[in-house]
């Protein structure tokens, strides 16, 4: 495809046309990706006129690793009744807890394996325990093949466990396990919960009044017609309920993996900033796109702000899983804050609802100033 007829495409989304699947093919398939990248700043900046850039203080905690599924692009899960398999007590929960607050965190993400034995009580009693320690704490935890699990092992349809899980103390729910939302990949990476079933688990954390986030791993041999599915469905789902806060796409981590020894071929980091500032300009229904430097680094992460994303995520205390696959970067509030300032903006930490924080303690760096890209 020509230059000229990739700005056709962009003229007409950003004259507010909806971009559909063939001109999202389109552009994927173009190396123009410094056009498209304008083009999202653009919309970007339309969206989110303020100049401000949010980040999130939280941690990831992994209450067990035990998994009763196989996917082959994990390093994280180990199977029921291996040697170094764990459950966090409690106390082992709270200790992180009061270390994120120490550090003005707001929330954490907790996550884990698809443990074969806890049904949705033994959830419940967790969330409950926490909620009532830690009131007003934000309890982000959870994924739609958790959920899915739950339902395997409790017999209760997807809205019935949400309404419990909600009752109990949960916040939202992270958009975790969506990896490529086309079955055609999905059944040759795991065995956890197709793609009908995710957008369900999702569909009924909306209706219960949770929000949730939206997230795609690619590079996992999908195809770009895979991925364009995959934004189309979490489209169409934003249209039906309005539940999604943000949008996280990153690249598949191999180290460590099964996977990771047959993917010949890594998504690179054009391929990175094209697939988010694509997911800008299709996903004109969620307001929020984030950087994932976890994965992608720290100095692309702060170049995908300009290329779309209007988040740099979290500090990101602690986190196992990607990092179990060979992700090994780190931050914390200064540098994330330098970042963002360095690259033009206003830092501002946020929750997980993408409210603003407002801490005295937390400096704020002068912003450099950088000329509006257009």
């Amino acid at each position: 495809m020509s230059s000229k007829d990739v700005q056709t495409i962009l003229d007409k989304t950003l004259g507010g046309a909806r971009l559909n699947a063939e001109a999202c093919t389109a552009l994927l398939e173009s190396y123009d990706v410094a056009r498209i990248g304008l083009a999202a700043d653009e919309i970007r900046q339309r969206r989110h006129p303020d100049n401000i850039v949010t980040y999130i203080i939280d941690r990831n905690i992994n209450y067990t690793n035990v998994c009763n599924v196989v996917c082959t692009f994990c390093a994280f899960y180990r199977r029921p009744g291996a040697p170094d398999t764990y459950v966090r007590t409690i106390d082992e929960i709270c200790a992180k807890i009061d270390e994120t607050i120490a550090l003005g965190g707001t929330g954490v993400l907790m996550q884990g394996g698809l443990h074969p034995d806890f049904g949705v009580e033994w959830y419940e009693d967790l969330l409950r325990t926490l909620s009532a320690k830690y009131p007003g704490f934000q309890l982000h935890c959870f994924s739609p093949p958790e959920i899915h699990n739950l339902h395997l092992i409790s017999g209760l349809d997807y809205e019935t466990i949400m309404g419990r899980l909600k009752e109990a103390g949960l916040y939202s729910l992270p958009g975790g396990g969506a990896e490529i939302l086309d079955d055609e990949v999905r059944q040759r990476v795991a065995t956890k919960c197709t793609t009908d079933e995710w957008l369900a688990v999702m569909r009924a954390v909306h209706k219960v009044g949770l929000r949730s986030s939206a997230t795609m791993m690619f590079g996992i041999g999908d195809r770009i017609e895979h991925r364009v599915r995959h934004l189309q469905r979490i489209r169409d789902l934003q249209d039906e309920t309005g539940g999604f806060t943000a949008f996280i796409p990153w690249t598949f981590q191999r180290e460590n993996t099964a996977l990771g020894r047959r993917i010949k071929d890594e998504p690179t980091g054009i391929d990175y900033l094209k697939m988010l500032s694509v997911s800008r300009l299709f996903l004109d229904n969620i307001e929020n796109l984030q950087s994932s430097w976890l994965t992608q680094g720290l100095r692309l992460g702060q170049v995908a702000l300009r290329f779309g994303a209007n988040d740099m995520g979290s500090i990101m205390i602690e986190e196992n899983v990607v990092s179990a696959a060979g992700a090994h970067n780190r931050s914390d509030e200064k540098e994330l804050r330098y970042l963002i300032s360095e690259a033009g903006f206003i830092p501002q930490q946020r929750d997980i609802l993408y409210r603003h924080v407002n801490r005295p303690e937390a400096v704020t760096p002068a912003p450099v100033a950088v000329a509006a890209l257009s």
